[in-house]
């Protein structure tokens, strides 16, 4: 980043590590108190600070993450930061600047901010810079903090010396260095030239949760009056001057190539129609407007090539997986033991569930506009994982010098924009156009060309007690491991540790446990990560089995469940949840209402659902209580539109989606089939956050992540019937 004394006079940069800061130019060595100070000097006039700050480890995450966020305040006292985190509707971009300003002393509206460029050692976490799993607040609650309380210390210190008092008698607020005995007051952009001469804190100490002015207060979030007045510029609505349109259609069949000579001079003869592209696996129509594009490719009639995978069927890739779901596997999660105990069990019950491939639907199909030029290559994309798409793009012959990405903001990423497949394919095209040329997916092209959640099998069965109580549990899980097909590296000890998160240490106290995982890829069918990752697919798994427990024990299935917690928090969530849904109180026959709860992203969360079920099997959803004790919370008017969002996404995904294949290729295409909740279907979703001082956890995905189970469970109260193989709707059907 180039700093110059009149646009940049403080640059703000965090690091934090388990031991020691890393130098960027000198990977691999420890950074020395001399060396640390050099690297802190004054850069043009202004600061660099790099501040190493140890941190927590937040739960499933590796030892040496590290983070650099870069602040900086102009002569106005505008401070502007720059996000090591993507907007996807999250409220990123209003959380993370609470952080800063917070400790910074700084009026929130006097911050801007700006998305970080592709740079990992700078702005990642062991590397990774992308955005997913939660952990956006977990990752950035110390470290940023840590910078703006190190910055605000080192412009007191600044001011001291320049009025020759202590900095103990002065303070900082709102932007400014203040010594109440003299009534002398200095703006912080009349300080940084000084402030950069000033030792650096090695450890700044931070507020106490009494003093917080921002952070736990209900805050609006900045960039809604931009997203509701349409100023906002998403990937898709990025103008540039001689900008054309690519309308892309992809193999049908994974693996497949189009059939060749094309009919491009039908498609040139399209008014508007400039360029016809073609990759083989890909064939893009260029146009001077979207229409035109569109119309082109209806006029070329493709015809594929299907290869190997155009005789996968669904039946088969179920069998597959059912089969293996009989495999022994590799051990996961495993207490006491599980075989000797069933062996001795009063009663034994057991299960199958099936969950199926979804897709990701977001609002904002797939699309990315380029520059391709000699030496230059311009990208100008919403993603969630900018470091990756840099990487990925090395293959096309570009060196990390050569591109530059702008990262937008996302018109929703639920883990589909963690794979950049989306861009390469955009960068393929581009290279054979002059000129920027925007490329566009067509919904169905979406939807069925996607990195799909993965099917998973779960067999799972409990031996009992003469109480009805668990004495043996024993689960195994069958399906794709998308942490090995992500990171391309292998997996540890033969297990996938998301598919199996939430499912190899369960919140309940069981005695003898053996979790086990098989790896079965499903042939012809790409999978990668889906909103709520593990936990959606586990704790549908462990809680409607534990339900079918209470069920056979006879028992109340809340109460049943509050005996076996481990954890107070987690029972306190339970206890909240069931009074404010009030658990108990009789309802009209054809309803019901179903529990949930989980520990996931360093969350504890409590789900009531309460439907109806009328004629032919369809289900109403009513209401769906949520109590969440996550730890700190930052602004919890995102936490409860959070939940709220992810409630609905999960809903929708466990009442109607799935993807189907037959012949290879995806049998769904856009929202009639692959449907979202109607706004007239959409239950009232309450809300109730337990205050803690507790390390914060993860949000954006818990509410997702409970949903199928308290739906399901509620269903099997109001009817009776019990759902074991999702969708809903197709399975209230058998």
């Amino acid at each position: 980043m180039r700093v110059t004394r009149k646009g940049l006079l403080t640059t703000l940069a965090t690091n934090c590590c388990e031991s020691h800061w890393m130098d960027n130019n000198e990977p691999g060595q420890q950074l020395s108190r001399r060396r640390f100070m050099q690297v802190c000097a004054t850069v043009g006039g202004g600061l660099l600070l790099r501040i190493a700050v140890p941190r927590s480890r937040p739960p499933s995450l590796s030892e040496a993450a590290s983070l650099n966020a870069y602040v900086r305040i102009d002569a106005s006292g505008r401070v502007t930061v720059v996000m090591p985190k993507v907007e996807m509707g999250q409220g990123t971009y209003t959380a993370l600047p609470m952080l800063v300003a917070e400790e910074l002393e700084v009026g929130l509206n006097s911050v801007c901010v700006e998305a970080a460029p592709p740079n990992p050692a700078v702005y990642g976490f062991d590397g990774d810079q992308s955005t997913g799993g939660s952990t956006t607040i977990r990752l950035c609650w110390l470290p940023l903090r840590k910078a703006g309380a190190a910055a605000r210390m080192m412009l007191i210190a600044a001011a001291a010396k320049k009025w020759a008092v202590s900095p103990s008698a002065c303070r900082a607020e709102l932007g400014a260095v203040m010594h109440d005995l003299s009534g002398r007051r200095l703006d912080y952009g009349s300080l940084v030239s000084a402030a950069a001469e000033m030792p650096v804190p090695s450890d700044p100490p931070l507020k106490s949760p009494k003093d917080f002015k921002l952070i736990g207060r209900p805050t609006a979030r900045r960039d809604t009056p931009d997203k509701t007045t349409g100023r906002a510029i998403f990937g898709i609505d990025i103008q540039l001057s001689g900008l054309r349109v690519a309308v892309v259609a992809l193999s049908p069949v994974e693996g497949g190539t189009v059939a060749e000579p094309l009919r491009s001079e039908a498609a040139l003869a399209i008014a508007g129609v400039r360029q016809v592209v073609n990759e083989r696996d890909v064939i893009a129509v260029v146009a001077d407007d979207t229409w035109s594009a569109l119309k082109g490719l209806k006029a070329l009639d493709l015809q594929w090539h299907d290869g190997p995978n155009g005789t996968v069927q669904q039946a088969r890739l179920v069998a597959d997986l059912e089969a293996a779901a009989r495999k022994p596997g590799a051990i996961a999660g495993h207490v006491g033991d599980a075989a000797t105990a069933m062996s001795g069990a009063a009663s034994r019950v057991e299960a199958v569930y099936h969950q199926p491939f979804l897709a990701h639907a977001t609002m904002e199909p797939m699309n990315c506009t380029v520059h391709w030029r000699k030496d230059v290559c311009e990208f100008w994309v919403g993603t969630q994982a900018p470091d990756r798409a840099v990487a990925k793009l090395a293959d096309l012959g570009l060196a990390p010098g050569q591109i530059q990405l702008h990262n937008q903001l996302i018109g929703g990423g639920f883990g589909r924009r963690l794979e950049v497949d989306g861009i390469v394919v955009a960068a393929r095209i581009a290279r054979h156009v002059e000129g920027p040329i925007k490329v566009l997916w067509r919904r169905e092209a979406d939807i069925q060309h996607d990195k799909y959640r993965p099917y998973y099998v779960d067999r799972i069965a409990a031996g009992l007690d003469g109480q009805g109580q668990p004495v043996a549990w024993q689960h195994t899980i069958a399906g794709s491991a998308v942490t090995a097909l992500y990171s391309g590296e292998p997996l540890k000890n033969d297990v996938d540790d998301d598919a199996v998160d939430s499912a190899a240490d369960p919140v309940y106290a069981l005695a003898n446990l053996e979790v086990r995982f098989v790896r079965q890829e499903p042939t012809g069918v790409p999978t990668s990560w889906w909103r709520g990752v593990g936990p959606t697919r586990s704790v549908f798994v462990v809680e409607s089995f534990i339900d079918e427990l209470a069920a056979a024990a006879r028992q109340d299935p809340l109460q049943y469940r509050r005996a076996l917690l481990k954890s107070p928090r987690m029972k306190a969530a339970l206890d909240l949840a069931a009074e404010k849904a009030g658990w108990g109180s009789p309802l009209p026959a054809g309803r019901g209402r179903g529990a949930a709860v989980q520990f996931a992203f360093g969350s504890y969360l409590a789900q009531i659902t309460e439907v109806s079920v009328g004629g032919e099997g369809r289900v109403r959803v009513d209401r769906v209580v949520c109590a969440l004790d996550c730890g700190q919370m930052v602004n919890p008017d995102t936490i409860r539109a959070q939940l709220e969002g992810g409630v609905m996404f999960g809903l929708s995904a466990a009442l109607f989606n799935e993807i189907t294949f037959a012949g290879g290729r995806v049998q769904q295409s856009n929202f009639d089939d692959f449907r979202s909740l109607r706004i007239t279907e959409a239950p009232k979703v309450e809300t109730y956050l337990i205050e803690s001082g507790e390390s914060p956890g993860g949000v954006g995905e818990a509410g997702t992540a409970c949903a199928a189970a308290a739906l399901c469970n509620a269903i099997y109260a109001a009817t009776g019937k019990r759902i074991r193989t999702l969708p809903v709707s197709r399975a209230m059907q058998t």
